[in-house]
């Protein structure tokens, strides 16, 4: 048994999607909406090497950018913000925002996160629970600690550690 910590990283342009959010905020208030071109990093460590890797690029690669489909082109909205009342009705999104404004969308532009809050920080979780999640069920894999990076503008980014 080896002992070393190993890693992958990976890191392709493919691995990326563009998305409108607003960030709500303590005292109510939001941010307007916006959009950014988040990209995405994975880094996967363990203590051992299995055929002599850590994980198989070829095998992660497909779940990653399959995460990022999933997300690209919509409206994230943080479903699990104890303020945000959310509704949906005849194919619409409605959205009672503590600010007292509200908002409404077609229900196929919008998705709605498991997430307390839009911010950098809280999609990189959401990113890695979800990839750890995948790999586990379809290639039966756990990493010993995941780091997930997502950058939402060039030089600014939120890393998280899934163990």
């Amino acid at each position: 048994m080896d002992l070393a910590p190993y890693s992958i990283h990976v890191y392709k342009q493919n691995f990326n999607f563009a998305c409108a959010h607003f960030m709500l905020f303590e005292n109510g208030t939001r941010e307007t909406l916006h959009g950014h071109n988040y990209r995405v990093e994975i880094e996967g460590e363990n203590s051992n090497l299995n055929n002599d890797m850590v994980f198989d690029f070829l095998d992660i690669k497909p779940v990653i950018r399959e995460i990022c489909q999933e997300l690209d082109h919509h409206l994230l909205i943080p479903k699990l913000h104890p303020q945000l009342k959310i509704e949906t009705k005849d194919s619409q999104v409605f959205l009672q925002i503590p600010d007292g404004s509200t908002m409404s969308f077609p229900q196929g532009d919008v998705y709605l996160l498991p997430v307390l809050n839009t911010s950098v920080e809280r999609l990189a979780i959401y990113f890695g629970t979800e990839l750890k999640l995948r790999i586990k069920n379809k290639f039966n894999y756990c990493f010993k600690k995941l780091k997930v990076t997502i950058e939402e503008t060039p030089g600014q980014c939120a890393s998280v550690w899934i163990e």
